[in-house]
């Protein structure tokens, strides 16, 4: 399996976001569509939110779990 993805404009990018699924708040810093797959034969592609936390580190969900914080 290769590493595959692409960035994904958003209109929240470098904005101040909540994860809906864990209430966590950031700024989110990428979206990117990824395979996830772990197989050779079938690809999964998911739009992946990376929320940076005030603790410095990133967190990923899916970009339809975030909403302007």
């Amino acid at each position: 399996m290769s590493e595959v993805y692409e960035y994904v404009p958003h209109r929240l990018l470098r904005k101040r976001v909540r994860d809906i699924a864990s209430g966590v708040e950031g700024e989110l810093m990428a979206v990117i569509n990824e395979n996830v797959s772990s197989s050779a034969i079938g690809e999964h592609w998911v739009e992946l939110a990376y929320i940076r936390i005030p603790s410095g580190r990133e967190i990923t969900t899916a970009v339809d779990n975030i909403e302007s914080a």
